[in-house]
């Protein structure tokens, strides 16, 4: 908790607090196109430039990792169009977004479980990965076709199948076989849209995570809304159940 939190930058809180890593639950596309009249495809549309401004308020004010929820295991569940879309939308955005990202030294990783992906979407999401992997900026990770649950099963999976007896099985073990591996947990949470819950996102990493849920709608979501964020962060006190 920061005292006279009102005279002090984002940048100044980010680095007072060490708050390294932001998550976030984008949620609201398809409310704020409907409340529009618009098609939700637009709703989508809208949520990739509200991304897009809140990476740029990250590398501003300081925050080296942001981690989002952008298609989860459950979302197959949608119509088949609206789910083709998405797919569309993530490849030509990464196409199209990828050299300008590269550029600003953001450094791209994709977490869930891409097998189920059509081959060539895998190969554009690989070829990001491997194209800003030795960068220094912030580094985004997006959460597609991600599951927390699921994460968690394959994570054990995997312990097993390296044939890690029960006895050495400790927290920073199953950690390091999480798909979020190497990277901290979220210091703050933050779920637009309203609803009171976390779907199934990260819930192994964010045990101790500070949750900010606000009603506004993902596609309006910009810097002056990771500014206030991270001001409510800077007035929070974290005590790790102490």
């Amino acid at each position: 908790m920061i005292t006279d939190i009102k005279e002090i930058t984002e940048q100044e809180i980010v680095k007072k607090t060490n708050l390294q890593h932001i998550a976030i639950i984008m949620d609201g596309n398809r409310r704020w196109a409907k409340e529009r009249n618009l098609p939700s495809a637009m709703g989508h549309k809208k949520g990739v430039d509200a991304l897009k401004a809140t990476l740029k308020a990250c590398h501003k004010f300081g925050v080296k990792y942001l981690t989002v929820y952008a298609f989860s295991t459950e979302n197959w569940n949608r119509k088949p169009e609206e789910v083709a879309f998405l797919m569309d939308l993530l490849a030509n955005t990464i196409k199209n977004e990828l050299d300008e990202l590269h550029q600003n030294g953001v450094v791209i990783n994709f977490i869930g479980d891409l097998t189920k992906l059509n081959k060539k979407l895998q190969e554009i999401l690989y070829n990001a990965m491997d194209y800003t992997k030795d960068n220094t900026g912030v580094r985004l990770q997006i959460a597609f076709n991600y599951g927390s649950r699921n994460e968690i099963v394959n994570a054990v999976k995997h312990l097993i199948d390296d044939g890690v007896k029960s006895s050495d099985v400790t927290e920073d073990l199953i950690s390091s076989a999480l798909y979020t591996a190497g990277i901290p947990d979220p210091d703050l949470l933050i779920r637009t849209g309203g609803e009171m819950r976390v779907s199934n996102y990260l819930l192994w990493q964010v045990a101790y995570s500070e949750f900010l849920v606000t009603k506004q709608y993902w596609p309006e979501f910009n810097e002056q809304s990771l500014s206030d964020a991270i001001f409510e962060f800077g007035n929070r006190q974290r005590r790790y159940g102490k």
